[in-house]
C-alpha cells in the first residue's frame, strides 16, 4: 500500500510540475505576442502598402487606403471560395478606383491569386500576381519579381487595358485572336491571369456605386 501511495504521490507531483510548466511557457507566450503585435501588425501593413503602390499612383488618392476596406464573401467569379478583401481609393472624397483581389485555378500549376486595381472609368492601373506555383523559368513570368525582362514586364500591359475591351473577343491573348501579348512555350499562365483579369475587371466596374457606398470595414455577403 505504501508503494502504492508513493507512486501516485510521484505522479501527481510531476503532473503538478508539468501543469506549472505549461501555465508559465503560456504566459510567457501570450506576454510576447501582445509585446510584439503592433510590429508584426505594422509589418503587414507596410507589406500591404507596398504591393498596394505598384498597382495605383499613391499621388492618385488622398484617403486613408487600408482603413477604406470593405470584405467579401465567397465570390465564384473573382475565383475566390473564401471571400476577399477591396481597398477603395478616393480623392477629396470622389471615388477613384478599386483594388480588387482575385484568383483562378487555370494556371499551369494551380491557383494564381493577384490584385487588380481598377479606376472608376474603367481603366486598369495596374496588375500584380500575389502567389502563384508556376513553372520558374517558364511561367512565372507573370510575377515581376521573376520576369527576367526588367526593362518592360509582361504584367505591365494591363496599365493600358480598358473596360471597352472586357466583353470583347479582344481581351484574350493574341494567340488566341486578342490583344494581349505572352511568351513563347508559356501561354497556360498568361491565358489564366488574362481570363481572371478580365472577369475582376467587368466583375469590380459592375458593381463599383455599391463597393463604394459600402461601410468601411463592412462584409458583403456571398456575391456571384
Amino acid at each position: 500500500m505504501s508503494a502504492r501511495y508513493s507512486a501516485l504521490r510521484t505522479a501527481l507531483r510531476a503532473a503538478g510540475i508539468m501543469l506549472v510548466f505549461t501555465l508559465v511557457f503560456t504566459a510567457m507566450m501570450a506576454s510576447t505576442y501582445r509585446f510584439t503585435r503592433p510590429a508584426i501588425e505594422a509589418s503587414m501593413q507596410e507589406a500591404q502598402m507596398r504591393l498596394i503602390d505598384e498597382v495605383l499612383a499613391p499621388g492618385s488618392y488622398d484617403n486613408e487606403l487600408l482603413e477604406d476596406l470593405v470584405r467579401i464573401g465567397p465570390t465564384p467569379a473573382l475565383g475566390l471560395d473564401d471571400g476577399g478583401r477591396i481597398w477603395r481609393a478616393r480623392l477629396g472624397n470622389q471615388p477613384v478606383a478599386l483594388i480588387v483581389e482575385t484568383a483562378t485555378t487555370d494556371g499551369y500549376a494551380g491557383r494564381i491569386a493577384m490584385v487588380v486595381a481598377i479606376n472608376t472609368n474603367g481603366l486598369l492601373s495596374g496588375v500584380r500576381v500575389t502567389a502563384h506555383k508556376e513553372t520558374p523559368g517558364l511561367g512565372d513570368y507573370i510575377d515581376p519579381k521573376k520576369d527576367r525582362r526588367k526593362d518592360m514586364p509582361w504584367i505591365g500591359q494591363f496599365s493600358i487595358a480598358s473596360w471597352k475591351d472586357v466583353n470583347t473577343a479582344e481581351w484574350a491573348l493574341r494567340k488566341d485572336g486578342g490583344s494581349f501579348g505572352y511568351r513563347t512555350g508559356a501561354t497556360i499562365s498568361a491565358r489564366a491571369v488574362v481570363g481572371a483579369v478580365g472577369r475582376a475587371t467587368a466583375w469590380a466596374s459592375a458593381r463599383q456605386d455599391d463597393l463604394f457606398s459600402a461601410p468601411a470595414g463592412s462584409t458583403l455577403g456571398v456575391q456571384p
